[in-house]
């Protein structure tokens, strides 16, 4: 065929691809109008997860499985402003890595409010003020996040889903890189280019800031100032990239979690992750996590953050596989309670296993 048949062709199902989209649209407005009715959650995260893997299985090719399921993502945005728009909220300014987790996962069509810090997160979902938040919990580089931590231990939010996004840093200034005096980031990202900064920066100043694009907006201001921060970022506040993937370590991914007021329901493939402290007492952590291991529970992960109201005592955080509805789970949290001086569930949700 010639060029000018194939792009016709190409017309003709986009015709059919926008007359379906649309169709599919109009039952969407159905089905808000029965959630409505039955006070349903606009996002159903296990609902999501089953649509997803369902259009990666359907999927026969050339398209990868990740640019199929970006369209769905949009096409499901789409759904929550028919049926009710999503107020979400992260950490900013704009061009954070988090704002560009909250796109990449919720798409285009929601509302987002960018916000100070990890805490006002928190508080603005506790309140209602955010029908969810997405917040940083760990980096595969740099580990836990403690801003992120220290926020579950005092609040009474849920954890409904979790998003893996890969990471890219960058240093931007408008400046020659002989005239930066100072650099900003957070602190979590310094730690990730560790090494990078000591080979390329032996004057400049490091300076920690709340987010990534409130240190790229910092940049932008000051002559002699310079961000590491992400190509988004670098768009916004127009800021040059001087230097371009500088993380230590390539596969540089960060995981986030989507908070609200509620956990999500079984999906069938699962992750629970539950908050709890142990007397003072040789043996009392490893006595609670014997019950995992006699529940054959696999455990993904360990964290700890100290007692703000008691010297060298310690809030654990452990994620593991299963859904706190399953029985084999419920059985294992009532008995790891009875070793515990408190034990809070923040969330059961689908298991994330793709990146962003």
């Amino acid at each position: 065929m010639s060029l000018d048949k194939l792009r016709k062709k190409i017309d003709g199902i986009d015709e059919k691809l926008v007359e379906l989209i649309n169709e599919r649209a109009q039952i969407v407005v159905e089905v808000g109008k029965l959630k409505q009715a039955e006070e349903s959650p606009i996002y159903v995260p296990h609902r999501e997860k089953a649509v997803l893997d369902k259009i990666a299985e359907l999927n026969a090719g050339p398209l990868p499985d990740k640019t199929i399921q970006a369209i769905w993502r949009e096409l499901m945005s789409g759904s929550f402003f028919l049926e009710r728009p999503l107020h979400i909220g992260y950490l900013g300014p704009r061009g954070s890595f988090s704002h560009n987790a909250a796109m990449l996962k919720f798409g285009q069509s929601v509302d987002y409010e960018a916000l100070a810090d990890i805490r006002g997160i928190f508080e603005e979902v506790s309140k209602g003020h955010c029908d969810f938040g997405i917040v940083p919990i760990e980096n595969s580089a740099g580990g836990g996040i403690r801003e992120t931590l220290d926020a579950f231990v005092e609040t009474d939010v849920m954890i409904c889903a979790e998003a893996n996004m890969a990471i890219h840093h960058n240093l931007l200034a408008n400046c020659p890189m002989t005239e930066i005096e100072r650099i900003y980031s957070q602190p979590e990202i310094f730690a990730q280019c560790r090494n990078w900064l000591a080979a390329t920066f032996k004057e400049a100043k490091t300076i920690p800031v709340a987010s990534s694009s409130k240190a790229a907006q910092m940049a932008s201001e000051e002559p002699g100032s310079a961000a590491i921060a992400s190509s988004i970022a670098a768009e916004i506040y127009g800021l040059k990239a001087l230097c371009q993937n500088i993380e230590d370590i390539s596969n540089n991914i960060t995981r986030f979690l989507i908070i609200s007021k509620n956990d999500a329901l079984p999906s069938g493939d699962d992750k629970t992750i539950i908050l709890f402290s142990t007397a003072h007492r040789t043996g009392a952590l490893v006595d609670v996590l014997n019950v995992f291991q006699k529940y054959n529970i696999n455990m993904t992960n360990i964290g700890s953050r100290p007692n703000k109201k008691r010297e060298w005592e310690y809030y654990f955080f452990v994620d593991f596989l299963g859904h706190k509805d399953d029985e084999y789970v419920s059985k294992a949290l009532a008995e790891a309670k009875e070793h515990c001086l408190q034990l809070s569930i923040l969330g059961s949700f689908p298991r994330c296993t793709t990146i962003l």
